[in-house]
């Protein structure tokens, strides 16, 4: 199935019929079309798989998307358009310039954090490149994987986009067939194996991973802002979001006063959430137990208090904590944040180094110097000022990781170039012909010479 599938798309792709800027644009009008007709059923859906409401989701979920489609349709004629480029003196006559090929029939794994965004986000990259598709969402959402695929199959034909739903089985059996692009967003560890299998067919492919993304608060920040942003930060959609900070540097000065302003601010927005029962779940059983044994991993000053029935755990703040304990060797993705304290920017920049690139990296200060300091000198996907995960929202930004947090960027016209290929083009003329490229004389040799310096 999966094989005749992936053959029909790349079959429709070689018509043409995705190739034009209008059929792109319709199918771009189509997604939108179909996300707001079947937005009361997501939106459902993603409360059933996480306890996620309304409100929450329709931000998180589905308003970047439509953000994204809206960019597209205003800029894709742009986009679409052959860049020319210039020529060197040794190709006198010619004119070059690059075209944008889609690829064929992509593969988009989709994960179960934000099942809705991360699934039409890159969905939107690859339509606007012309390009067909095949989603495999995530099945620890069996809701949102069923709305998904339902909402599809009642929009496009199989041959344009098709849902694939199915377990870790089922992503291994797509994985082993020769799609044209693949696109993954999900964990390290399997996006190693989406690596090792795309290196088989020799698949161009995009990694979107995660890593431990660090907050740091200068002495010269303005602490109620920057706990107030850090906690939502971290603290929305229980803090399982790929760029949420992980861990927060607070410079000794500024420490004990900056731990008080967070707890009031995490409590501030996230108390009653969680006391109504209107906090975001963790997604299953497993997560739960392994999220939840990182409590005893430093000192609770807020939070701590946890449901296994409902797989709530409060938004928690960790002091005291060991740089060797379990809660710092892996992504946390789950609502406990950790706290440190340095004295100088070297210990920033030595620790934050020792660890993978992290996805994102935030850094609060009123000095531009300081701000300066860390975001050129430290290695990291994308991140802010001042700010946490809003960088992600721009559709103008390019987003992706670097290294271990992933391969690859997409939104906005990187998405349109991710699931593009540049093919190099030259046209020569035929009024004249340079014969010394034929036949190299000794003149003709240090005219090249010159020619090509």
């Amino acid at each position: 199935m999966v094989d005749s599938l992936r053959v029909a798309q790349q079959d429709y792709l070689f018509s043409g019929a995705t190739k034009p800027l209008s059929f792109r644009k319709q199918q771009l009008e189509r997604l939108r079309t179909m996300l707001k007709r079947h937005e009361g059923e997501l939106l459902k859906a993603v409360k059933k798989d996480l306890n996620k409401q309304e409100e929450e989701a329709f931000l998180m979920e589905l308003g970047s998307v439509y953000q994204e489609i809206t960019h597209a349709l205003d800029s894709l004629e742009n986009w679409m358009r052959p860049m020319k480029v210039k020529n060197p003196p040794s190709h006198a006559g010619s004119k070059s310039w690059v075209h944008h090929e889609p690829y064929g029939s992509v593969l988009i794994i989709a994960p179960w954090n934000y099942p809705i965004q991360l699934t039409f986000s890159p969905l939107v990259g690859a339509l606007a490149a012309g390009n067909c598709a095949v989603i495999k969402p995530s099945e620890l959402t069996p809701h949102t994987s069923s709305a998904i695929a339902a909402a599809v199959r009642a929009t496009f034909a199989k041959e344009v986009v098709a849902v694939v739903e199915g377990d870790a089985k089922t992503a291994e059996a797509l994985l082993e067939e020769p799609f044209d692009y693949i696109f993954f967003t999900g964990s390290v560890a399997v996006g190693k194996k989406v690596m090792e299998k795309a290196a088989k067919h020799l698949t161009p492919h995009t990694l979107e991973l995660g890593g431990k993304s660090p907050a740091i608060v200068d002495k010269s920040a303005k602490l109620e802002l920057a706990a107030k942003r850090i906690a939502w930060g971290k603290f929305t959609n229980a803090g399982q979001t790929c760029i949420a900070p992980d861990y927060v540097l607070v410079h000794e000065a500024v420490y004990h006063e900056f731990v008080e302003k967070l707890r009031d601010q995490a409590h501030e927005l996230f108390a009653e959430k969680t006391k109504k029962g209107k906090y975001t779940q963790i997604v299953n059983d497993r997560h739960y137990k392994r999220v939840k044994n990182f409590l005893n991993d430093g000192e609770v000053v807020l939070g701590g208090q946890f449901s296994p029935e409902d797989r709530l755990i409060a938004p928690t703040i960790l002091t005291n904590v060991s740089w060797e304990a379990p809660v710092m060797q892996e992504e946390i993705f789950g609502p406990i944040l950790p706290i440190f304290t340095y004295k100088e920017a070297s210990e920033v920049l030595a620790r934050v180094r020792s660890l993978p690139n992290p996805l994102a990296l935030y850094v609060f200060s009123e000095d531009e110097r300081v701000q300066q300091l860390f975001t050129e000198q430290l290695s990291f996907g994308g991140g802010c000022i001042n700010d946490t995960l809003m960088h992600v929202a721009n559709p103008h930004l390019p987003f992706g990781g670097k290294g271990a947090s992933g391969t690859g960027a997409y939104h906005g016209y990187e998405s349109f170039r991710t699931f593009s290929h540049q093919k190099g083009l030259l046209k020569q003329t035929t009024k004249f012909d340079f014969p010394i490229r034929y036949s190299l004389g000794t003149l003709s040799y240090k005219l090249i010479r010159k020619l090509f310096k």
